[in-house]
């Protein structure tokens, strides 16, 4: 669909300001993962690939590069805050964007949702004199209050926390590297948590690739922003290969060096927590140092996909795919949608108080966590299918460069969403019906002429 001039990108013509570097713009991908994304599913990991914890998260990088390639190539082509419900909706069809930015919907609201969640649980842990529900209420605050300063601000943020989980990092590969050097080895075991003979087997080591994949999870966040960054044809393809890379690198290095310090044949006391267990063997105090750094984590990534969903929510709203008045309109003092940004908040601590009481207190976080999945992989096989139709179908000469990325992309993605929980695809669908039936109405029976999937300019 053409884009018609002069067209107004909300209901008070104002515009997101564009002030995101590139640098910023991978710091707040690295956040949104999490640079400590691997401890928290470590344990899991080892079990499932039998101690190839390393290789599982290496291969996963490479897969989930495919959906990265794709992600920055249809930004290029549409620098537009909506992402995925821009792509497939210009590329493909309207309803079909429709579709693809509802599922998105529900990936970037549950992400902060279970992020208030684990983290008001941990806090409780550490402050038991102070109830859940008053942790949950100061985070969702919290969040809702940093994300409606401006977009800098939330960067500011991005890059402390960073600084912070580094130096935590860093902590854990200087004892780990103590511990290591100082214990007498094997010198097979330096090469154990990439191929053990012992203990390989191809298709749990698949299985566990699967799991692994989940941990790149939130990397599409970069998309959102792109009416924020400079440059973006070049900084959003540029920072979502990157930030794969970046955390892929780094999570291969964090599980390696626990794999030597606790190898995969001796049993964690709990699976869930298993890294800090591993942090507390290599310097006793880091127990407690990286319990707080989980949190401190979870923090910036809830923060990180409330600013996401906000933006895609403008997208949508902007684009009449959503009520626009309300959705679609920007602060004229701080240039966010600070709308978007409470709406978010509030469905966020909403959330955090029902998905426990449904599911059960220790099983929410899981349950919200399948759910974000289910939302995700819908999305990643929408972009992926929209850069083979722009940069295969319709171009003259068929390179195999535009081929295989979104193509295997594609398929990873429907293998990995097909292997979800039977619980997580029921709620899922009857979340993707609800919104199927109010966009059909809303749009008339997603009529294109009705959802303007328009293209902001690029100048500041």
């Amino acid at each position: 669909m053409a884009t018609t001039p002069g067209t107004t990108t909300s209901t008070s013509g104002l515009r997101l300001r564009r002030s995101l570097t590139l640098w910023d713009l991978i710091l707040y991908g690295v956040i949104v993962i999490q640079p400590v994304a691997p401890m928290s599913v470590f344990g899991v990991l080892s079990q499932r690939g039998h101690g190839h914890v390393v290789t599982t998260i290496l291969i996963a990088m490479v897969a989930m590069l495919f959906t990265a390639i794709s992600y920055g190539r249809m930004a290029r082509a549409y620098p537009s805050a909506g992402s995925a419900f821009t792509y497939v909706g210009q590329e493909i069809n309207p309803g079909l964007g429709y579709v693809t930015g509802w599922s998105m919907v529900m990936d970037y609201m549950l992400n902060p949702m279970i992020c208030i969640i684990w983290i008001s649980q941990q806090a409780h842990v550490f402050a038991p004199g102070v109830a859940y529900w008053a942790w949950a209420i100061f985070f969702a605050a919290v969040f809702t209050f940093l994300n409606i300063q401006g977009v800098k601000t939330s960067a500011r943020v991005n890059a402390g926390l960073a600084a912070g989980m580094g130096v935590v990092i860093a902590l854990f590969f200087v004892a780990a590297a103590r511990y290591v050097f100082g214990h007498a080895q094997d010198p097979g075991a330096f090469t154990q948590p990439f191929y053990d003979p012992q203990t390989w087997n191809t298709k749990l080591v698949l299985g566990g690739t699967s799991l692994a994949v989940l941990t790149y999870i939130g990397f599409d966040g970069i998309s959102t922003l792109s009416e924020e960054a400079e440059n973006p044809r070049r900084n959003i393809l540029l920072a979502t290969v990157l930030t794969c890379v970046v955390i892929g690198l780094l999570s291969a290095l964090e599980v390696y060096a626990a794999q030597l310090v606790w190898p995969a044949s001796q049993p964690f006391p709990n699976v869930d927590t298993a890294y800090t267990f591993v942090a507390g063997r290599a310097w006793k105090p880091l127990f407690a140092i990286v319990g707080f750094t989980l949190v401190v984590a979870n923090f910036g990534s809830g923060m990180g996909a409330q600013l996401g969903a906000a933006r895609l929510l403008y997208g949508m709203g902007r684009s009449n795919a959503l009520p626009k008045k309300f959705f679609g309109a920007v602060d004229p003092k701080r240039r966010v949608p600070r709308n978007n940004v409470i709406f978010v908040g509030a469905l966020a601590l909403a959330g955090a108080f029902l998905l426990p009481a449904i599911a059960g207190a220790a099983t929410g976080y899981e349950l919200g966590a399948n759910l974000l999945n289910f939302g995700a992989l819908i999305a990643f096989m929408g972009v992926n299918a929209a850069a083979f139709v722009r940069y295969f179908v319709r171009e003259e000469k068929k390179k195999l460069s535009n081929f295989l990325p979104p193509v295997l992309g594609f398929f990873i993605c429907l293998v990995l969403w097909w292997n979800l929980s039977t619980k997580a695809r029921i709620v899922g669908a009857i979340w993707m019906a609800v919104g199927i039936a109010f966009g059909a109405w809303k749009t008339r029976g997603f009529r294109g002429n009705l959802i303007d999937f328009e293209l902001p300019p690029e100048e500041v």
